[in-house]
């Protein structure tokens, strides 16, 4: 069994920070080509250094990053994004939708927007993005024979254990989360006859972008996690990167429509009310 990427061209979605900014990275250490997309163009030059200008094919082959700076909920952004990596590599292989937003509502307040936000930028943005790449790939397998079972692509998209837990505070991300989930499960199905394969990991508790930020608000988290993860541990960022790569590989050929979750046994044991990080 192969967990190779080598080779194969990937998006990544939320590549500045956090659980993105790791695939990215184990992505393109790997030897996968990698478009890096997110909303922050400084913080994406800082990490990966500016777009090359002006290589030649052999230095081409020795720079297999690229940066993308955009607001994917336009779906103008989103056909940019496509149109600059087939620029870059000519295909695109994967795609991993890590990009997403948390935050707290009220769930009495009418007034309140958290539902139709984070519905926008956590769902609605990864699913317009993966049926844009989805027919990309479909269009690079036309010239394989109709008997052909070579795979022609994976995506892998990112929910939150909060999917399954009721936390009032957090309703708007659960609703985006859960429905995330089942966005997977339906495109797995439509897609499963064109070889493209898509799969989600939940993740709670991770050392993402968003539980710095919880973190660095409330000092007393990090015990009450810990205290709450058979494990013991909070995850790095690094071992969902290892969980995305064994998805996009293929290794993971006959794995479509699952949810698999990282998060050290803590949706085991969660009992309601306890963090969702």
């Amino acid at each position: 069994m192969s967990f190779a990427i080598s080779g194969k061209t990937a998006i990544v979605t939320g590549a500045a920070n956090g659980v993105g900014l790791a695939i990215a990275r184990h992505f393109a250490e790997q030897g996968a080509n990698v478009v890096c997309a997110d909303m922050d163009e400084a913080k994406l030059i800082a990490e990966f250094g500016p777009n090359p200008e002006n290589l030649d094919a052999e230095d081409e082959a020795e720079r297999g990053i690229r940066i993308f700076a955009g607001d994917l909920r336009t779906k103008l952004t989103i056909t940019n994004l496509l149109a600059a990596t087939i620029d870059a590599f000519d295909r695109v292989d994967i795609l991993v939708n890590a990009s997403r937003q948390v935050v707290t509502s009220d769930p009495l307040d009418i007034k309140d927007k958290a539902v139709e936000l984070l519905l926008d930028q956590n769902l609605m943005t990864a699913l317009r993005l993966s049926q844009a790449v989805a027919n990309r790939m479909i269009a690079q397998g036309e010239h394989l024979p109709e008997d052909s079972t070579a795979p022609l692509g994976a995506i892998v998209n990112f929910s939150s254990i909060a999917a399954h837990r009721t936390q009032p505070g957090l309703m708007a991300f659960s609703i985006a989360a859960a429905a995330l989930e089942q966005a997977t499960r339906a495109l797995a199905v439509a897609l499963a006859p064109h070889r493209i394969r898509v799969n989600a990991i939940s993740y709670g508790s991770v050392m993402s972008a968003s539980l710095q930020d919880a973190l660095r608000e409330d000092r007393g988290l990090r015990d009450t996690i810990v205290r709450a993860t058979p494990l013991g541990r909070i995850a790095k960022a690094s071992e969902v990167a290892e969980t995305a790569r064994f998805l996009a590989s293929d290794g993971a050929n006959f794995m479509t429509g699952q949810v698999v979750t990282v998060d050290g046994g803590r949706t085991l044991i969660d009992a309601v009310g306890s963090p969702a990080h």
